[in-house]
């Protein structure tokens, strides 16, 4: 037995039909104007979820895309300094082996050298308090203001380092040990160019400084190698981060983003469908549809 469909009951399932087909149009419009396929949670939500997820990631890849910039500074520095005191540990054995030819040195012309000498181990003990944005880069994590004092005593934080975290599992070393390159009070390499300076203007053979000085420099360059397979490292970090950020930015946009041409087509469908519907349904309910929409 067929059940007797009312006025009312037409309306109430137009009405509903209506406001179905309204709700996806400013579905639709929302995504058009803002370019996301999700504009909040109830959208889709495992879509909201995948998102959130991805926005971690990528906040995540960003720091580390920060440690690793941080850490290049770091490494710059210690690389310039070091390439610098090794730079002058050459012109200090220079002039060593020239104030070592007693023979033909005057005592004015081994002052001469005693002078250079000093001036030399002002410089190298300059670069050996360098610093990078207020932090001495030969001192461990300690936040002296200097690795080195007066007395060539290391101040530093013996056994110490900075670290940068360049992914989830990895971190990089980005500073040098100071006590290792240039070692520490009476046995550093400041304490034997002084030993040589002392040495020339007392008219004592500085020869056998010579090998001394070889093992500091032997030191200096050490550490250095090590600063240089470290960066290499940032490098590769660097390159790594550049790929992973790409990759998540590409699975956000598959994810959230829309595809705006499909967007529009799809639009422009769902306006001429819900047009439509009121066309034809107006002239189905006359007038009282017509009632309910005015």
């Amino acid at each position: 037995m067929l059940g007797r469909i009312t006025n009312q009951q037409q309306l109430v399932t137009t009405q509903r039909n209506l406001q179905s087909s309204r709700t996806l149009l400013a579905q639709l419009q929302d995504r058009v104007s803002t370019g996301k396929a999700v504009t909040k949670p109830s959208d889709d939500p495992s879509a909201t979820a995948s998102i959130l997820r991805v926005h971690a990631q990528q906040r995540a890849t960003d720091q580390y895309g920060s440690n690793i910039a941080d850490g290049t500074g770091w490494l710059a520095t210690v690389d310039s300094a070091l390439t610098s005191a090794e730079s002058i540990m050459g012109q200090v054995r220079d002039l060593t082996v020239r104030g070592a030819s007693s023979g033909v040195m005057t005592p004015a012309s081994r002052d001469a050298i005693a002078a250079e000498l000093e001036g030399l181990r002002a410089d190298l003990l300059s670069k050996a308090n360098t610093t990078y944005l207020g932090r001495t880069v030969f001192a461990g994590s300690s936040d002296t203001g200097a690795a080195f004092d007066s007395t060539y005593a290391y101040s530093g934080a013996t056994g110490s380092s900075v670290q940068r975290r360049v992914n989830d599992t990895e971190s990089v070393r980005v500073d040098a040990d100071g006590a290792a390159a240039f070692g520490s009070g009476t046995s550093s390499v400041f304490a034997t160019i002084d030993s040589i300076v002392a040495d020339l203007r007392a008219g004592v053979e500085v020869n056998p400084r010579l090998a001394e000085l070889d093992a500091h420099r032997a030191n200096i360059t050490t550490q250095h190698a090590f600063v240089g397979t470290r960066y290499a490292r940032l490098e590769q970090a660097a390159h790594n981060n550049l790929t992973q950020s790409t990759a998540l930015e590409s699975q956000r946009a598959g994810i959230e983003d829309i595809d705006p041409a499909k967007a529009i087509v799809d639009l422009k469908s769902q306006e001429i469908t819900y047009q439509s519907a009121l066309a034809v349904t107006a002239r189905a309910l006359q007038p009282t549809l017509l009632s309910y929409l005015s």
